[in-house]
């Protein structure tokens, strides 16, 4: 029998549709296509008609009856939204270092003190399967209660081909159990391990020689990124990983450009990156060469907030031609938050962009980032009807309303998760019962 839903009476349906073959670029990226009064009927975890009410209920008038039925009166309706860049899967917390940075220390400073990401790498190293599945369970859930329905997530915790591939293990079982949507990237080129700072080509040897083979082999992941920063990983370094990774079908993503100009954006477009992220300090040739390769710029505002750090040139961005996208690059030292929402404000508030870019740049636009667009990002028919519902009178209330989850309803596959804001019973899972 066939399931049906009928989501009635919006008084907006945001659809973001006419994006799906490639992403929003400049004025499109303003292109939502906004439904006032409108419906959405879902059939068997797919989106059948996206209409007015009126036409909806002309059209299943004889079938109504046995869908299930939302009222979406004085609410709005959007895709779920897709976070395409996160360290989803670690153990720890780095409240200590946030103090260190209030005091003055930079992130670099506690980095290259063995802080920063090598803090979490030990606390990462030291904790069982069991530990970081239950962790990462919980922030999905979080996840979903800020209407996200898709997530990509970095391994990068490891550093050694066990811990890594303990990452990735991870993300393979929280993908088969948790409703939310995992698209994972390896990222074992994240730092180099402190004891071979000395001779970190040793370290990018090892990556190349016995991660990636093994994580490939493993089909653990579909992206390979790199933090292509000086102190971290040079250009030609993380040219050699990436190229590596496109060896063994894995494409490539990068860190670039986050703390000084890099060639990290340069780069992105030289190797054919689907994305380069952060971007903060991207030079306008980088920009120019991303525009022109089509790269995706997926910026994570979260992180300029959090480190009290200049924002990426988004308006710059986008007026180049750079598709861009949003995320929360959710993760314990420089960006420690699943809010989406809040990301959107950001986008508005402190890097130019308008709320119809955001609401691109966090749906279809961040889809095509973890290349998902053919199946999710905006309400089409044919796509998997992963839908959020607000309780805001419009979409601009979304970015106009800062620091606020306004999430009424989650609905991931055509199933609810999250209802008037509260999860289902259902996503009390555990590592053993699942096991």
């Amino acid at each position: 029998m066939t399931r049906t839903m009928y989501i009635s009476n919006a008084v907006e349906v945001i659809t973001l549709e006419g994006h799906t073959d490639k992403p929003a670029i400049k004025e499109a990226m303003s292109e939502i296509n906004v439904i006032k009064n409108g419906s959405v009927w879902i059939e068997d975890g797919k989106i059948a008609a996206v209409d007015t009410d009126e036409n909806i209920r002309a059209k299943y008038h004889d079938r109504i009856h046995e869908a299930e039925y939302i009222d979406a009166t004085g609410k709005i309706v959007t895709p779920g939204l897709v976070d395409p860049h996160t360290h989803l899967v670690h153990a720890g917390t780095r409240e200590n270092e946030y103090a260190m940075r209030l005091k003055g220390k930079t992130y670099m400073e506690i980095m290259n003190s063995g802080g920063g990401i090598h803090a979490t790498t030990r606390a990462t190293q030291q904790a069982s399967r069991e530990e970081l599945y239950e962790q990462s369970k919980n922030r999905l859930n979080q996840f979903l209660q800020h209407g996200v329905t898709t997530v990509e997530a970095k391994s990068g915790y490891g550093l050694t081909l066990e811990s890594e591939l303990k990452q990735l293990e991870v993300t393979e079982k929280l993908q088969k159990d948790h409703p939310i949507d995992l698209v994972s990237t390896f990222m074992g080129a994240h730092a180099v391990p402190l004891d071979e700072k000395d001779n970190p080509d040793k370290f990018v040897d090892r990556v190349i020689n016995e991660m990636i083979p093994e994580v490939a082999r493993r089909k653990l992941a579909t992206f390979n990124d790199v933090f292509c920063e000086r102190g971290v990983f040079t250009p030609e370094q993380s040219k050699r990983i990436l190229e590596a990774g496109k060896e063994y079908g894995l494409i490539p993503k990068i860190h670039a450009d986050e703390i000084e100009p890099y060639g990290g954006a340069e780069l992105a477009a030289e190797v054919d990156a689907i994305s380069a992220e952060h971007l903060l300090r991207a030079s306008d040739e980088g920009i120019k060469k991303m525009a022109e390769a089509g790269v995706i710029g997926v910026l994570l505002p979260g992180t300029a907030f959090f480190l009290m750090a200049a924002y990426a040139e988004a308006r710059k961005m986008i007026d180049a031609g750079v598709p861009i996208a949003l995320s929360t690059d959710a993760n314990p030292g420089s960006s420690p938050t699943i809010s989406m929402p809040f990301i959107m404000n950001l986008g508005c508030l402190n890097m130019g962009m308008t709320p119809e870019e955001v609401l691109t740049a966090t749906t279809i636009n961040a889809a095509h980032a973890i290349g998902r667009a053919d199946e999710i990002g905006s309400l089409e028919v044919g796509k998997k009807a992963d839908v959020t519902i607000w309780k805001v009178p419009n979409y601009l209330t979304l970015s106009y309303q800062y620091g606020m989850n306004h999430v009424d309803t989650v609905i991931k596959a055509g199933e609810k998760l999250v209802v008037g804001g509260q999860l289902d019973e259902k996503l009390s899972l555990s590592y053993a019962a699942k096991a």
